[in-house]
């Protein structure tokens, strides 16, 4: 017989199954919230409206009362948002107590300068915090970690006195100048430029572009959403400030809008009509430019993931 006949055939190996997919260390889904159902679309809307209810109620009431006339009742047992007779005559009350377009002025100038500021303080900081290396590099970042840790109480009395000392007391820039460059947007500009491929700046530098060059014409287009948002927050938190030009400012000529729409309280303590219709007035053009510009938020607030 020959060697062919001699041999056995192996019987066939049983099939292996197939590997099974593994879910990786993603979220829990919830039966509720997550299924496509009547119960779960009925969860998610009834959850959106009750957070709805909270953050943009208020704003509504405020509203309503700037808009409801003399002879209705704000105190009522049922409260009432839409006004029976609505008016403007409460707004015309807040113009005719206080100069509105010279307090409104002040605060543009105020926030001008803070705006101006971070970007351009806040930009070059968080670049060479990025991308430029030099002694103290971590001991810098620590620095301005720990800043955000201290509330904004802690340090007012040292920063009035150093705006004091520096002759910026009642002045506008005396107001602006503590947040000219803020901590919390320096890092966000340092997240920014750090999701910026290496190897295009090592190669920018290969072709002999200086530090300046590499900002104007890499770092700063790619960064866009970034600036965007740190002019947006910027201008709120210096329009919203109440506090601080309150101690640093004296001259009534000087006063910015929200310092100024606070004596409104001392002229309409009974009238909860036009003390809405002030608060409106500090409050719409916040709301304006955030409409306008709010697709570049959260374009910005996206910026800095891996992108593919």
């Amino acid at each position: 017989m020959t060697a062919l006949s001699d041999r056995v055939e192996a019987p066939p190996a049983p099939a292996s199954p197939a590997p099974t997919a593994k879910r990786g260390p993603g979220r829990r889904r919830s039966p509720v919230f997550d299924a496509v159902t009547p119960l779960g679309l009925t969860a998610r809307y009834g959850t959106l409206l009750v957070i709805l209810a909270i953050t943009v109620g208020p704003m509504l009431w405020e509203l309503s009362t700037s808009l409801k006339s003399a002879f209705e009742d704000v105190y009522t047992a049922t409260p009432q948002l839409l006004p029976h007779h609505p008016t403007f005559a409460n707004y015309g009350k807040v113009a005719r107590a206080v100069p509105i377009g010279h307090f409104a002025l002040n605060s543009i100038i105020v926030a001008a300068l803070c705006v101006g500021g971070n970007l351009l303080g806040a930009t070059a900081a968080g670049y060479a915090l990025a991308r430029l290396k030099f002694r103290g590099q971590r001991l810098v970042l620590g620095l301005f970690l720990s800043t955000l840790v201290l509330p904004g109480e802690v340090t007012i009395i040292s920063q009035y006195q150093t705006v004091t000392k520096l002759g910026f007391g009642n002045s506008l820039i005396g107001v602006a100048l503590p947040a000219m460059i803020g901590a919390l947007n320096v890092l966000l500009m340092r997240n920014a430029f750090l999701a910026i491929p290496a190897d295009v700046e090592e190669a920018a530098v290969i072709d002999g572009a200086t530090v300046w060059q590499r900002i104007r014409y890499i770092a700063l287009p790619s960064v866009k959403g970034t600036l965007s948002v740190v002019a947006i927050l910027t201008f709120i938190g210096a329009w919203d400030d109440f506090l601080w030009p309150l101690l640093v400012l004296q001259s009534p000529d000087k006063l910015t809008l929200t310092v100024g729409l606070a004596s409104l309280q001392s002229v309409f303590a009974t009238d909860p009509r036009t003390l809405a219709a002030g608060a409106m007035i500090a409050l719409l053009p916040i709301l304006a430019l955030f409409v306008a510009l709010q697709r570049f938020f959260f374009r910005g607030v996206g910026e800095g993931a891996v992108k593919g």
